[in-house]
């Protein structure tokens, strides 16, 4: 193993980038290529290089020794749940804050099956008002892909699962482009992005369950006001969505792989087509091709990005980057322009949320075959803003 990633010097406080990002000007080294007006985003990748040091926290390690990690959620009394991919088993993180701090399982996901980008996913937690409340976990089985929830028992430091509930099954799945990422919305709905799980055409059928975003109510039901009656299709014309994030107005934002030109942030609008595998990246025209797809607000090539979970935090988007290895931040109020953050410093980054007290975490992901693990690889990072 490598000594581990580590900034030299105590920079890259995240207050510092809210503040960089939400500032970005042609030149001014700390934004991307702002958009042309009238374009809905820039015709090349953004992103300046790492903005320079400003008051505030340096990242710091929240536990490590995590393997092949996916995801972070919290449950409303403040307990950190985590995701690992290849083993099935959801972990809960104790001790945070103190030199204890430390992982338990709270249970395994029965039937993950790890093939490739396959496994458990994406997690997600909704309170009932009385218990720990529900745990909702997104995973690749025997038939395909499928989002299932679990009574959480017990109390912080002591939770566990209880029964499988399966909400939605048999969306497809593959050795990689399965989507993976969930998330309660403002309007209490549950939102999961697929992947085309190789099939580029599925994106395009409405009756596909692939390379969509899905909503759905959180007992699995379709909502009555879905774009498409009676279908859980949200949007649709996606190759692989695994961000989703919701600004401060309500503005839905997610992040896609793309093939080799173009990686995406788009603005995500009820019943919207996105263009996959018709279009990559930005078509022109402002409407897309033929007026009929809609355009990404920013671009980035697959080399610079790999863009997954993303979280908003006080008018800016943090988006985590596996082959980058990058974490970007891009302003609400101008997401045609980016910084990048952390360059090389900590690996692969794959998921990025906002925790209880306000600050952010993120999480690397160097154990999962694809990256080059440090000693005390996978960590969880917070930065205190």
């Amino acid at each position: 193993m490598t000594s581990h990633r580590r900034i030299s010097r105590c920079t890259l406080a995240l207050a510092a980038a809210v503040l960089l990002a939400g500032c970005g000007t042609p030149g001014g080294g700390a934004g991307g290529t702002p958009a042309p007006s009238g374009s809905p985003g820039p015709p090349s990748a953004g992103g300046a290089a790492d903005a320079a040091p400003r008051a505030g926290s340096a990242p710091r390690t929240v536990v490590g020794g995590l393997d092949a990690p996916w995801s972070i959620a919290f449950t409303d009394r403040g307990a950190a749940l985590v995701s690992q991919r290849d083993d099935g088993t959801v972990l809960e993180l104790t001790g945070v804050g103190t030199e204890q701090a430390s992982t338990r399982e709270v249970g395994t996901v029965e039937g993950v099956v790890h093939r490739g980008e396959g496994g458990l996913l994406g997690l997600a937690v909704l309170a009932d008002g009385e218990g720990a409340g529900w745990l909702y976990a997104y995973s690749t089985a025997a038939g395909g892909n499928r989002i299932q929830r679990f009574a959480l028992t017990g109390e912080a430091g002591g939770l566990g699962l209880g029964p499988a509930q399966t909400i939605i099954e048999g969306l497809p799945a593959a050795g990689n482009h399965n989507g993976g990422r969930i998330a309660f919305g403002p309007d209490g709905m549950l939102y999961a992005g697929t992947g085309d799980a190789g099939d580029r055409a599925s994106a395009q059928d409405p009756a596909s369950l692939a390379g969509k975003i899905l909503r759905l109510a959180p007992d699995g039901t379709v909502p009555e006001d879905n774009p498409d009656p009676g279908s859980p299709v949200y949007s649709s014309g996606h190759r692989n969505v695994q961000g989703l994030a919701w600004a401060e107005d309500g503005t839905m934002f997610a992040t896609e792989f793309g093939q080799n030109t173009w990686d995406e942030l788009n603005v995500i609008e009820p019943g919207g087509n996105y263009g996959w595998p018709e279009v990559e990246g930005i078509a022109g025209g402002g409407s897309g091709a033929q007026g009929k797809f809609i355009d990404p607000v920013q671009q980035w090539s697959p080399a610079e990005a790999s863009p997954s979970g993303m979280a908003a935090l006080d008018g800016t988007l943090y988006i985590a980057n596996l082959r980058g290895e990058v974490l970007r931040t891009v302003p609400v109020a101008d997401p045609g322009t980016s910084a990048t953050h952390w360059s090389g410093e900590y690996g692969r980054l794959r998921d990025a949320v906002v925790a209880p007290d306000g600050a952010l975490w993120v999480l690397t992901n160097n154990t999962d075959g694809r990256g080059d693990p440090s000693e005390g690889d996978d960590l969880v990072l917070g930065v205190t803003p």
